[in-house]
């Protein structure tokens, strides 16, 4: 089962609709990283390229780096990663440091993590950019509390990614930024598919509803994966799993059939 792809809005570039993120799932100590190299290993043979990691997340980046090389997908994989400081000089190190630990000569997405001293680290990533060590540029929040905010800079930035928090009970995506997303051609990476797993887990005992057969769900998970990729702003989910049967059920959930607009208000009202 191969991925769909879809286009980077700023250059046309083909990504797959689902990556995985790092968080927590790659901050291992070096003896334990590598028992998730079948993980990325099954990204890697359905279609998948994004790995989505940050030097905040511990060792994710190491880690992912370390897998890359070991499994030797380091120049097929979509890196992306985000700054986190204040500061140029505090900003270069941090993305000096993050392009050691994945290797290569360049990264290919760097996001400003939630907005912190934007407009420094803005000029570092552009100027990284016009050096050729950095592909793209984008930001990143999690909270629903900083939309305004965040609308303000893709209206006042140019940008090429920009990653957000929606899920079948977070919607507040839909009201401002995935459409000012889409109308600015900026691409968008959605973390926490599942609610953050709280959202899964509060689901668990209950049964699927009649949507779920029409689009061939096995599961829950599979089913809010479908709502947040049937959405026509959305570029690439980025769920984060330790667990190769749970990608495996992710990429079947992202290469089957999608939910139209009637269908995804169903299973918005199943969660609800």
């Amino acid at each position: 089962m191969t991925l769909p792809q879809r286009a980077i809005p700023s250059t046309g570039e083909p990504l797959p609709i689902l990556g995985l993120g790092t968080w927590q799932v790659l901050d291992l100590p070096p003896a334990l990283c590598a028992e998730r190299a079948p993980v990325v290993r099954e990204l890697f043979r359905s279609g998948g390229t994004l790995l989505d990691s940050s030097p905040m997340y511990g060792r994710s980046e190491a880690c992912a780096g370390e897998l890359l090389r070991d499994l030797g997908l380091r120049d097929r994989a979509f890196v992306a990663t985000k700054v986190w400081t204040t500061g140029r000089a505090e900003g270069e190190a941090q993305l000096q440091r993050s392009l050691e630990l994945f290797g290569g000569d360049r990264l290919d997405l760097v996001q400003v993590h939630n907005i912190v001293d934007l407009s420094t680290q803005l000029a570092t990533l552009r100027r990284w950019q016009s050096h050729g060590r950095v592909r793209y540029v984008g930001v990143t929040h999690y909270a629903p509390s900083a939309h305004a905010q965040m609308a303000a800079v893709l209206r006042r930035e140019r940008l090429d990614f920009v990653q957000l928090d929606y899920a079948a009970d977070d919607r507040s995506a839909e009201r401002e930024l995935l459409p000012l997303a889409q109308q600015r051609g900026i691409a968008v990476l959605v973390n926490r598919p599942f609610g953050g797993g709280a959202l899964l887990r509060r689901l668990a005992a209950r049964p699927q509803p009649p949507v779920a057969r029409e689009l061939q769900c096995a599961s829950w998970a599979q089913l809010l994966l479908k709502f947040v990729l049937a959405h026509p702003a959305v570029t690439c989910a980025i769920p984060a799993t330790g667990d190769v049967a749970h990608l495996s059920e992710n990429i079947a959930a992202a290469a089957g059939l999608l939910p139209d607009r009637a269908q995804c208000e169903a299973i918005a009202a199943a969660v609800a």
